[in-house]
C-alpha cells in the first residue's frame, strides 16, 4: 500500500509518498481501504514533534472514510490516515450520499464543535455567540451549531472580507475582522452596542487576551486552540470576578480518554443534521495523498476554508 511518511521531524516538506506492506488488524481493529483521510492542525504539530513526538518513521493522519471488507462505508478513527489502507478501532457506518469531506469534517472538529457549545460553553437559548476563525475547519460548523442549538445572535470572525462572505453564508449575523486590535469594539458594534455570552476561541495570543472584554456579565470565553500565538498576558482574577465571566478551555482528544463515550451521542446528531442538509460542513479543498505535504503546509498558512482532506482516487 502507498503512505505518506516522515523519516525524521519537521514541516511539511519532510513527508515522502512510500510503498509499505499493507497492516495486520490486531484484536478488535478492523482493515479500512481509505477513500479520503482528515487534515487536523494536530498533525503538524505531531510532524515537528511540538505535539506527542511520534516515531519515526512517522504516518500522519487519525481520521478516515473507507470501506471494511464486508463493504460498509464508514467514517472512523485510525492511526496512519495518510495511506491507501488503515487499521480502525471505533467506526460509525455513514450513508453513501454523505461526502466524505462532508462526513470527516464531523469527526473531529463537528465533534469539537458540539462539545465546545454544549458542554464547555453550556449554551442556553437566546445567547450571543462569537466565534473566532469562524471560516476554519471547528469554526464553520460552531457558526451553524450555534443557531441550531438556539443562539440569539452569532457574530463570526475571519481574517479577509472573503472568509467573512462565506461566514455570512453559514447564517452567521455579523462578520467581522478577527484581529486583535479593536477586537472588543468590533465585536459589541456588531451586537447592536451589547456585550456577548460567549466567546469561542481558536486563535489565543492578543486576541484572547483581548476576548474578555467583549464579554457580558456571565459570560464565557472558551479556549481551544491558539494558532494565532501562545503568549497571552496572565488572567487578571479581578476582571473575572469584578464581572462574574469565566474562562475555559476544551480540547476533544482529552475528553475522548475520560470513562464513558464522549463521541456517540454528539456524533450521531451531527450526521443526522449532515444528512438532513442542517448542517453543511465545508471542504477546504481536496488533495492527493502524494500532495499531503502541501497541503499541510496550506493549513498551516491558512489558505483553506473548511475541511480539508486527502483523497485516495
Amino acid at each position: 500500500m502507498r503512505v505518506m511518511h516522515a523519516e525524521r521531524l519537521g514541516g511539511p516538506e519532510v513527508l515522502t509518498l512510500a510503498e509499505v506492506p499493507d497492516p495486520v488488524p490486531g484484536p478488535g481493529e478492523t482493515l479500512v481501504d481509505v477513500e479520503a483521510a482528515g487534515l487536523n492542525f494536530a498533525d503538524l504539530k505531531r510532524l515537528d514533534g511540538s505535539y506527542l513526538p511520534p516515531k519515526l518513521p512517522f504516518v500522519p493522519g487519525s481520521e478516515v472514510v473507507g470501506r471494511t471488507a464486508d463493504g460498509r462505508r464508514v467514517l472512523a478513527f485510525a492511526g496512519r490516515a495518510f495511506a491507501t489502507k488503515a487499521l480502525a478501532k471505533e467506526m460509525v457506518e455513514i450513508p453513501e450520499e454523505l461526502p466524505a469531506g462532508a462526513a470527516l469534517a464531523l469527526l473531529v472538529q463537528g465533534m469539537t464543535a458540539w462539545h465546545l457549545l454544549r458542554t464547555a460553553a453550556r449554551i442556553a437559548p437566546g445567547e450571543t455567540v462569537v466565534v473566532n476563525a469562524a471560516a476554519g475547519g471547528v469554526g464553520h460548523l460552531a457558526v451553524q451549531l450555534a443557531k441550531e442549538f438556539g443562539a440569539g445572535r452569532v457574530i463570526g470572525t475571519a481574517s479577509t472580507e472573503e472568509k467573512r462572505e462565506v461566514v455570512l453564508g453559514l447564517g452567521a449575523d455579523a462578520a467581522v475582522d478577527g484581529a486583535a486590535d479593536g477586537y472588543a469594539e468590533r465585536v459589541i458594534e456588531a451586537n447592536g452596542g451589547s456585550q456577548v455570552d460567549i466567546v469561542l476561541d481558536a486563535v489565543g495570543g492578543a486576541v484572547f487576551d483581548a476576548a474578555p472584554y467583549a464579554l457580558a456579565p456571565f459570560g464565557r470565553l472558551i479556549a481551544y486552540g491558539t494558532s494565532g500565538g501562545v503568549d497571552p498576558k496572565p488572567v487578571d482574577p479581578g476582571l473575572l470576578s469584578e464581572r462574574n465571566i469565566a474562562i475555559g478551555g476544551y480540547w476533544l482528544g482529552a475528553h475522548l480518554n475520560l470513562p464513558g463515550s464522549a463521541a456517540d451521542a454528539p456524533l450521531a446528531e451531527l450526521i443526522e443534521l449532515a444528512a438532513a442538509g442542517r448542517l453543511r460542513p465545508l471542504t477546504g479543498g481536496e488533495y492527493e495523498l502524494a500532495q499531503a505535504g502541501l497541503a499541510l503546509a496550506d493549513l498551516a498558512a491558512r489558505r483553506t476554508v473548511g475541511k480539508v482532506i486527502l483523497r485516495n482516487r
